[in-house]
């Protein structure tokens, strides 16, 4: 079974759904995350699952803690909800092994900044008449890696960035986990 990390900043809503995923073809060995009080490390002490406090000079100037995931044995890092750019020396040692998520359709509204309610906003202002997620690989751009997974949603003209985010949370938590473990049964064929 392959093990994965979880990358993550805040409540840790996705990544909940993929630890709890009924299904999985992995485990969860780890969670990552820059903010010590955030909610994913309540969620990860509630499944015993061991935390990685991440520093920011030592992930951005280091070796971004590969030596950390490799003595955990990870194949794979998941990134939910985590807000820094990905260090070269990480998607180095883990080439395609870096998965991101983005709450709309790229190559629209992503970049650095776009994030959260940053995208909803931008989706409302340009009247867009849908929005979505997009499940990618992670390069050395923000958003900009191999799309692996999109679906979409419209977006109403009653729509607030608020309740925009409700519906793209929804496919979130519905296709993510799934779209892990499509990933882990590539890497477990090649």
């Amino acid at each position: 079974m392959k093990k994965i990390a979880i990358f993550a900043s805040g409540a840790g809503t996705n990544a909940e759904k993929i630890i709890q995923n009924p299904e999985a073809n992995y485990s969860v060995a780890l969670i990552a995350c820059n903010k010590p009080g955030a909610g994913i490390v309540t969620i990860a002490e509630n499944y015993g699952i061991p935390v990685l406090l991440v520093e920011k000079k030592k992930f951005m100037e280091g070796n971004g803690y590969v030596d950390e995931l490799k003595q955990k044995n990870i194949d794979l890092l998941v990134l939910a909800g985590f807000l820094w750019k990905i260090p070269d020396s990480l998607i180095e040692a883990y080439p395609r092994r870096i998965i991101n998520i983005h709450p709309a359709l790229l190559p629209k509204y992503g970049g650095k900044g776009m994030y959260g309610h940053h995208v909803h906003e931008a989706v409302i202002n340009h009247k867009e008449k849908e929005s979505g997620i997009t499940i990618h690989y992670v390069d050395g751009h923000y958003d900009n890696g191999d799309t692996i997974y999109q679906v979409s949603c419209p977006v109403l003209e009653s729509d607030t960035p608020d309740s925009l985010a409700q519906r793209v949370r929804l496919l979130e938590h519905e296709h993510y986990p799934r779209v892990v473990m499509e990933v882990v049964k590539k890497l477990n064929n090649s």
